[in-house]
């Protein structure tokens, strides 16, 4: 199934999480406003949404609540790209200048948290307090993540499981939300909302993983936003991690001066980018994502089969095989 097909299948009601999105960001507050619109337009991929609303088709609902959820569960992820845009300095985003290289970063802040709480007044208004429970775990993890990572920067003794802890909090827990809530407004069992939740995370940390090996293998219009970032930013991702485990002693103290410069010569970058891919460390995590997507198609065995299912199904696929 692909890309073109999943969407396909929730067409109606991803027009819908749009709708909801424009009129959610709507405000008296023409900044507010304008700000919102220049978001949207920004695009993304819109998995959660998408997930979301294909795991409560597969739990057999398909009533008006499940666009409002997925707006929320976009506007949360929008939030959280706000805000780690100015802790990042990123100047791009989307292809296009980062809300905080165009506003500035006291703006930025304040709409970052504009956006989390219009998003848990909307899911607040459904009087289900399950939902909320969901959400509110999964923005905190959120949070946690990026205060791990921040602890982190800089930092060469970060281990493998810890950057897979940082990226299940930063990452999977969100997408975990999406798939759960599916669940919840399916009215399934503890057995099967809980396969949901598995699926959203493993589906979430190939997604990250994936991420980071794009931004040291790719190329900034390919991937819509600047690449090595992650080097620049000081954030020693999974790809660098196993170079220095698995590379020449030398590879370590070239990582290291790039850490510890962070703005370091693009040619020192470019250098280290290539060394993740002749020493096997970019295919080592790529394994490791595939593994984490075939995981997620485990935890959807026992649910009835449905085109919505396949595209779930396939959506494991698709993570691992983008290019941006």
């Amino acid at each position: 199934m692909t890309p073109q097909e999943i969407f396909g299948l929730i067409e109606k009601e991803m027009s819908r999480v749009e709708t909801e999105l424009e009129s959610l960001s709507g405000s008296e507050i023409p900044l507010i406003r304008d700000i919102g619109r220049y978001i949207r337009n920004g695009g993304g991929k819109r998995v959660r949404p998408a997930i979301l609303l294909l795991a409560a088709r597969v739990c057999g609902y398909d009533g008006s609540i499940g666009p409002r959820l997925g707006a929320v569960v976009e506007m949360i992820h929008s939030a959280t790209l706000v805000h780690d845009d100015i802790i990042d300095n990123s100047s791009t985003r989307r292809s296009q200048a980062s809300v905080n290289a165009r506003w500035g970063n006291e703006i930025s802040v304040l709409i970052g948290d504009w956006l989390y709480m219009t998003s848990f007044r909307i899911a607040l208004a459904e009087r289900q307090f399950r939902i909320m429970d969901i959400l509110i775990e999964a923005t905190r993890k959120m949070v946690e993540g990026e205060l791990m990572q921040l602890e982190f920067n800089g930092s060469l003794e970060i281990t493998e499981e810890q950057h897979i802890d940082i990226s299940m909090r930063k990452t999977a827990f969100l997408f975990s939300a999406a798939a759960q809530l599916g669940g919840v407004l399916g009215g399934v069992g503890a057995d099967q909302e809980e396969r949901l939740r598995l699926y959203g995370m493993n589906i979430g940390l190939a997604f990250q993983l994936v991420d980071d090996v794009l931004d040291l293998t790719s190329d900034e219009r390919t991937l819509g936003k600047p690449v090595q970032s992650d080097l620049k930013e000081g954030k020693l991702t999974l790809p660098l991690i196993r170079l220095i485990e698995s590379g020449d002693p030398g590879h370590r103290e070239m990582v290291r001066t790039a850490l510890e410069t962070r703005n370091s010569d693009v040619a020192v970058r470019g250098t280290i980018a290539r060394l993740v891919g002749e020493c096997g460390a970019a295919d080592y995590v790529m394994e490791k994502a595939r593994d984490y997507a075939r995981k997620a198609k485990d935890c959807l065995t026992g649910f009835p089969s449905c085109d919505a299912g396949n595209a779930l199904f396939a959506i494991s696929d698709h993570i691992v095989e983008r290019d941006r």
